[in-house]
């Protein structure tokens, strides 16, 4: 993720300064961002010596710096994209925090953390944000820019701004578990989980309900591809986050699964069962059950408890109905945002009743 990030700030134009305990993790950014950049040449309709110069040309803004200290003393906005981890975050930003200029802006590509409790370690909490982007960041189109109560107004505005110029869509959210993507769309999986585990619908039919409207890949697809592992950990991370509520409960199918080692694709066997990489079908444990329900119903399923997470989200501030909706188009691939989708198709029921967001 940090080589991607950089090869944005480089094929705009900045100066870049890299920094990394691990030696080789340099080297090999440094590889990928080559190699991302040459990508990206080889689209703007250049001769081969042409196409030489633009990716050198760039990767002259590109340097690394020994230590952390020495990086924060000359950057004007740092990007800390380490591992998932609050304590090494905290340790990051507070030797960041000692080192850099005053009017810096401290900035996490945190997915999951709270923006509050990296802030902490630092004396200017002000003055640090989240910039959540999507992996692949020189692709995904998204930014979630995160704000947290001391979060200065103007630092968020830079923020949005830097990544407007980069190409990207920013959008505004509070610091809440989850920001906009990772929770509003966390009933994809979940209620789709809670379908076969119910007997309702077969994997198949599941996921092909859902591509057959414009969707990119059905929840399992998009679970063994993720894997289960990570993806069962960030459902609980939410889940306890937003106090364990019933409807993000996650499920017990999807942690009999990771138990067994069954991961999805990297494993050869989730939902799906893989050979050489490619998919040769469901799973034994999931062959063989039949739909009591239709595909109409399997959308309006999940697709309802989808957009009753967004309207809790609107409700508690999370962000704006604009901005969720954005996000779930550009950072989930969803062919219409929830309220989109409200507005144009009506609410959905869940469960028999009508859509209520309380």
């Amino acid at each position: 993720m940090g080589a991607g990030i950089a090869q944005l700030a480089l094929e705009a134009g900045h100066e870049v300064v890299l920094h990394d305990v691990d030696e080789a993790a340099i080297e090999r950014g440094r590889t990928r961002i080559r190699d991302g950049l040459a990508r990206r040449a080889s689209k703007l309709d250049l001769d081969a010596d042409t196409v030489d110069d633009w990716v050198d040309g760039r990767l002259a803004g590109l340097r690394e710096s020994a230590s952390l200290d020495a990086l924060g003393a000359e950057a004007e906005i740092i990007i800390e994209a380490a591992l998932e981890d609050l304590a090494l975050k905290r340790t990051i930003l507070r030797t960041l925090d000692a080192a850099a200029p005053p009017d810096s802006i401290l900035a996490t590509n945190t997915s999951a953390l709270s923006i509050a409790a990296i802030a902490e370690a630092t004396d200017r909490p002000g003055r640090v944000i989240g910039m959540h982007f999507f992996n692949p960041a020189p692709i995904m189109p998204l930014v979630e820019i995160v704000t947290a109560p001391e979060t200065d107004p103007a630092v968020a505005a830079a923020a949005a701004a830097l990544v407007e110029r980069w190409g990207k869509n920013p959008v505004r959210c509070a610091d809440t578990p989850g920001f906009i993507v990772n929770r509003v769309n966390r009933p994809y999986t979940i209620e789709a989980l809670r379908l076969i585990e119910a007997g309702d619908a077969p994997v198949e039919a599941i996921d092909e309900a859902l591509k057959v409207v414009g969707f990119p890949m059905g929840p399992f697809e998009l679970m063994d591809l993720v894997g289960l592992d990570i993806n069962l950990a960030a459902a609980t991370a939410i889940w306890n986050g937003l106090g364990r509520p019933e409807r993000l409960r996650p499920s017990s199918v999807q942690e009999r699964l990771v138990e067994a080692g069954d991961l999805g694709l990297k494993t050869g066997r989730g939902f799906y069962e893989y050979r050489d990489g490619r998919r040769v079908g469901v799973s034994e444990e999931f062959v063989g059950s039949r739909a009591a329900i239709d595909a109409i119903a399997i959308r309006e399923r999940i697709l309802a408890a989808i957009a009753l997470e967004a309207h809790r989200a609107l409700d508690e501030g999370v962000a704006s109905e604009d901005d969720i909706d954005m996000a779930l188009r550009l950072g989930a691939g969803h062919p219409l945002g929830p309220f989109e989708r409200e507005r144009a198709e009506g609410p959905l029921s869940l469960g028999g009743e009508g859509l209520d967001p309380g």
